[in-house]
């Protein structure tokens, strides 16, 4: 089942670069359990392709119950794009769209309001650069391991 994050309630504001074909890196800040940085092997789709994005969710909630549903969470997330996009839907109105799946095979989604997301542009894609470089710089190496087989007592 996906984690849509309370409905998308537990998502606070993050980032998401796609200027590097075929790679996202950025952060995201959850209720209870703060920012986490990710690495997705993939790209934006749409208008967004190559882009970087930013996030403010106006309907976040710091919720106690967050901590029972999202607290462990994979930090950080390393995996693949399934879709982020901000019109994921021909039949559905637009609005920002952010699907992956974790390393692990976990499936999550957040969907916000069409004002909750925009392109970053000027002076703000400077500010976020060293971040995203960063980022990238520290999970790339864990993104291109090869996943290790869980030894079982299994025959």
């Amino acid at each position: 089942m996906a984690q849509k994050f309370g409905n998308g309630r537990w998502v606070r504001e993050g980032f998401l670069d796609n200027r590097r074909d075929g790679t996202v890196v950025g952060s995201i800040s959850f209720a209870v359990i703060g920012t986490v940085e990710l690495y997705l092997r993939g790209n934006f789709r749409g208008e967004i392709a190559g882009q970087l994005i930013q996030f403010r969710n106006r309907r976040f909630e710091d919720d106690d119950l967050a901590a029972q549903v999202i607290g462990d969470l994979e930090s950080p997330q390393i995996g693949d794009v399934n879709l982020i996009s901000f019109d994921p839907h021909p039949n559905l109105t637009p609005h920002p769209y952010i699907e992956w799946f974790s390393i692990r095979k976990n499936h999550y989604r957040i969907e916000l309001d069409p004002a909750d997301a925009w392109v970053v542009t000027g002076q703000d894609v400077a500010a976020l650069d060293a971040v995203s470089t960063r980022i990238r710089t520290a999970l790339e190496p864990l993104a291109s391991a090869k996943p290790v087989r869980e030894e079982s007592d299994w025959v």
